[in-house]
């Protein structure tokens, strides 16, 4: 079991006035917060719906946990918090009968995980291999750079975080196990690297800490299952927002709130609508938002999140 040390005494959301602004959360509403993490959303959201409102918060970290509750004491909102997988998450809530009117996803790692040296998500501190969100979970890093075959591992380094030297640096993981630390992982990336690709700009190793990350904890299944949970049991006029900091879960969310908007698929020369389709979704963000110059200023960690918001429409409503 991973000791957790770092806990934030405040936490600073991204991109939480374009949340807010494009969300819209209004007194009495139920807000489904599936990324909990430092809670700076939750609470912005829960000063909104105010005492009539319910938040309802998931985190499958333990650290999470033990933020909700002091976060708990101070919002005016009914809150509650679960700890599990948001596909999971959701799939209860669901079966409850609950139907919120915003759901919002933060994806990939949040800045308390990262801060917390000891669990191994970054490459900046030399800690224990492990870069588990839920630190129950079986498989860790170290599972993956000492158990997985070389060819798996250079797959996840292709298909997670396209990277160029997949296939040799995957060979030198191999040929140093076993690796116990993140600074031997990184020292392992370097050695797979040509020489030129060494010292470029920002760290080496920081694709393959991202691609070992998200094969970890399996994030792109979740967010492929959790989408159309999420869609499914919002209320009409519910709103559905996602922040992504990679292309890959950016990709997921467009494509999905894109298929969720579109209307008639009939081939142009149709003189009218034969397949009977109507849009389900109203587009808020049609390009997503990226964070303002003075946000990355204040929060460098911000620079690739991009948000995407969609509100689920009435049967029969124009889009």
């Amino acid at each position: 079991m991973v000791t957790l040390t770092y806990m934030p005494t405040e936490h600073v959301p991204v991109l939480a006035a374009e949340v807010i602004r494009e969300t819209d959360p209004r007194p009495g509403e139920t807000v489904v917060d599936c990324t909990f993490g430092g809670g700076g959303h939750s609470r912005l959201l829960a000063e909104r719906i105010g005492p009539t409102g319910t938040l309802i918060a998931i985190d499958r970290d333990p650290a999470a946990a033990e933020r909700f509750e002091q976060i708990a004491r101070d919002v005016p909102a009914e809150a509650r918090f679960i700890r599990a997988d948001f596909d999971a998450a959701l799939a209860d809530l669901a079966a409850e009968g609950l139907r919120p009117d915003i759901v919002l996803f933060d994806f990939g790692v949040s800045s308390m995980q990262i801060d917390a040296w000891e669990r191994g998500f970054s490459y900046s501190f030399d800690a224990p291999l492990d870069m588990r969100m839920d630190p129950d979970a079986a498989v860790s890093a170290q599972t993956v750079v000492n158990e997985w075959p070389e060819s798996r591992i250079a797959e996840i380094l292709r298909n997670y975080a396209d990277e160029r030297h997949a296939r040799s640096i995957a060979r030198r993981i191999v040929e140093r196990r076993p690796l116990d630390t993140t600074a031997e992982l990184v020292e392992a990336v370097r050695a797979g690297l040509p020489p030129a690709a060494r010292f470029g700009r920002g760290n080496p190793a920081k694709r393959t800490f991202q691609a070992i990350r998200i094969a970890v904890n399996d994030e792109l299944a979740a967010i492929d299952a959790a989408l159309p949970e999420a869609w499914e049991m919002l209320a009409p006029a519910g709103r559905l927002a996602a922040i992504s900091f990679h292309s890959l879960e950016d990709r997921r969310v467009k494509r999905f709130l894109a298929d969720r908007a579109r209307g008639c698929v009939c081939p142009p020369e149709f003189p009218v609508c034969r397949c009977g389709l109507e849009p389900e979704a109203k587009l808020v963000t049609r390009g997503g938002i990226a964070p303002s110059a003075g946000e990355i200023a204040d929060n460098p960690r911000s620079a690739s999140a991009h948000l995407r918001v969609a509100v689920k429409l009435d049967r029969g409503e124009d889009g």
